[in-house]
C-alpha cells in the first residue's frame, strides 16, 4: 500500500501556549490571560492561542489516515523546541515533506518513523511537533493498510504481548483545582488531580502551607464523595519546580518538606512532579536524584516524578540510568516521533522506573487517541487524560478510546 496524496490543514489545539518563564517571574492573572510582557522567544503575549496542523494521508485504496502536529503548553521552556506556529510550518511541510510522503510505500512503521526522526532540512532536525504529527499519521496509515488497530501494529512490530487491560488514567484539574476534583472522584479516575501548582504565592505558599492544606482537602473530599471505600486513587501533583525556590534549593529542607506531606495524604500514594527546576539537564538529574535517594533513605513513601529537562528519548534514558526519580513523565509531543514514546516506556520498564505517558492539555483529540494505543501496547503505568483543561472532555476522549480498544482486543481473543 502506498500513500497517494498528502495534505495539511491548520487547526486549533485544545488549550493555549503559555510563557512559563514569564509566569514563574510573577505574571499575574487578568481574567483568563496574564498581565505583563512575554520573555520567551516567539511569544507575542504570555498566553496565546494554541495551534495544530493535521497531516492527512490519502492511501491508494481511498482510506484516509490522520495525525496531528501539536506542541506542549509551555513551549520554548525546559529545553524544549520553540513555539509552534502553524502559519510558519504549513508552507514548510508543503515544500519539504509532501514530496517525501506522496508515493511512499507503507512498509515497517518503525522504519518510516525513524526516517522522519533522522530527517534534516537545511541542516536542522524537524520541529518535534512536526515529527509528532507525521508519525501519528504514518501509524494510522499502516494500521489501515493492515486492517489492524494502531496498538496491534505496535505490538506486532515491537514483538510485545497484546494485553487487554486498562492503563490507569490521570486526570488534570487545570486551575479549577476543587470542582474538577469532585468530577474526578465521581467518575472514579485512578490518578488525580495534577493541580497546576505553577505559582508560589497563589497555590504553594511561601512555606508550602497551601499545598499541605490542598492535600488535606483532597483526602477529605475523596472520602466524602467516593462511591465505595475501595476507591483509593493515587495523588499526583505537579509543582513546576516551585518547591526549590521557597527553600533556597536546600536539598535537605526540600526533602524534609516533601516527606512531611506523606502524613497528610491519608494513606494514598503521593507523587510530586518537578519539585525543583535547575534550568539545566545535568543539574536537574543530580538534584532530583539526591532528593529521591534521601526520601528513600528516610523511609518516605513520597515518590518523585521527573518532567522538566526530561524531553527526549535520550533524556528519559539518562534520568532512568541515574535513578533520578521514581517515575518519568514521557511528555509525548516533546519526544517528536511517537516511536520514541514506545521506546521510552519500554526503557523505563527495563530499568524498573515507573512510566507516566503524559503529554499536554494543548494537544488534540487525534493525538490523544493515538497516544492511548501507544500506552496500551507498551503498558505504561499511567496515562494523561487529554487534551484540554476542562477534565471531562479529555477524560471522555481517552477513556472511551481505551474501552473501545479493550473491547476489540477481547473480542479477538474470544473473551466476552
Amino acid at each position: 500500500m502506498k500513500i497517494k496524496q498528502a495534505v495539511f490543514s491548520q487547526g486549533n489545539s485544545a488549550f493555549f501556549f503559555d510563557d512559563q518563564r514569564a509566569i514563574k517571574n510573577g505574571a499575574r492573572h487578568d481574567g483568563f490571560v496574564y498581565t505583563g510582557e512575554p520573555v520567551t522567544e516567539k511569544f507575542s503575549r504570555i498566553r496565546q492561542a494554541g495551534q495544530s496542523i493535521s497531516v492527512i494521508l490519502i492511501l491508494e485504496d481511498g482510506q484516509i489516515a490522520i495525525g496531528d502536529c501539536a506542541a506542549v503548553q509551555y513551549s520554548g521552556a525546559g529545553g524544549r523546541d520553540p513555539l509552534f506556529l502553524a502559519e510558519e510550518y504549513i508552507p514548510f511541510l508543503n515544500k519539504h515533506i509532501k514530496p517525501l510522503l506522496e508515493g511512499c510505500e507503507l512498509g515497517s512503521f518503525r522504519d518510516l518513523a525513524q526516517k522522519f526522526a533522522n530527517l534534516q532540512i537545511e541542516g536542522k532536525n524537524l520541529h518535534s511537533a512536526l515529527r509528532y504529527g507525521l508519525t501519528q499519521a504514518l501509524l494510522d496509515a499502516k494500521a489501515k493498510a493492515e486492517k489492524l488497530m494502531p496498538c496491534e501494529v505496535i505490538c506486532k512490530e515491537y514483538e510485545l504481548p497484546v494485553v487487554a487491560e486498562r492503563v490507569p488514567i490521570f486526570g488534570q484539574t487545570g486551575d479549577n483545582r476543587y470542582e474538577n476534583v469532585d468530577k474526578m472522584v465521581i467518575k472514579g479516575v485512578e490518578v488525580l488531580p495534577h493541580g497546576l501548582i505553577n505559582n508560589i504565592d497563589e497555590k504553594l505558599g511561601r512555606n508550602g502551607e497551601k499545598l499541605r492544606e490542598y492535600i488535606e482537602w483532597l483526602v477529605a473530599r475523596i472520602e466524602k464523595l467516593r462511591a465505595t471505600p475501595e476507591y483509593k486513587p493515587a495523588l499526583h501533583i505537579d509543582v513546576y519546580g516551585n518547591i526549590g525556590p521557597i527553600f533556597d534549593y536546600n536539598i535537605d529542607k526540600i526533602v524534609d518538606y516533601l516527606a512531611s506531606l506523606e502524613k497528610h495524604a491519608g494513606g494514598l500514594p503521593l507523587y510530586i512532579e518537578g519539585p525543583v527546576d535547575m534550568e539545566e539537564k545535568n543539574l536537574q538529574i543530580e538534584n532530583l536524584a539526591g532528593i529521591t535517594q534521601k526520601l528513600r533513605n528516610m523511609g518516605s513513601q513520597v515518590k518523585i516524578v521527573a518532567d522538566e529537562w526530561c524531553n527526549t528519548y535520550e533524556d528519559v534514558r539518562d534520568f532512568c540510568d541515574a535513578n533520578a526519580c521514581d517515575m518519568v513523565q514521557i511528555k509525548t509531543p516533546d519526544l517528536g516521533g511517537i516511536q520514541n514514546i514506545v521506546e521510552s516506556i519500554l526503557y523505563c520498564k527495563k530499568t524498573g522506573m515507573e512510566a507516566y505517558q503524559g503529554g499536554t492539555c494543548n494537544e488534540t483529540d487525534v493525538s490523544a487517541r493515538i497516544c492511548v494505543h501507544l500506552a496500551v501496547a507498551a503498558r505504561a503505568d499511567r496515562m494523561l487524560a487529554k487534551p484540554g483543561m476542562g477534565f471531562d472532555e479529555g477524560y471522555t476522549i481517552v477513556n472511551n478510546e481505551l474501552e473501545r480498544i479493550l473491547a476489540v482486543l477481547r473480542l479477538r481473543n474470544g473473551v466476552s
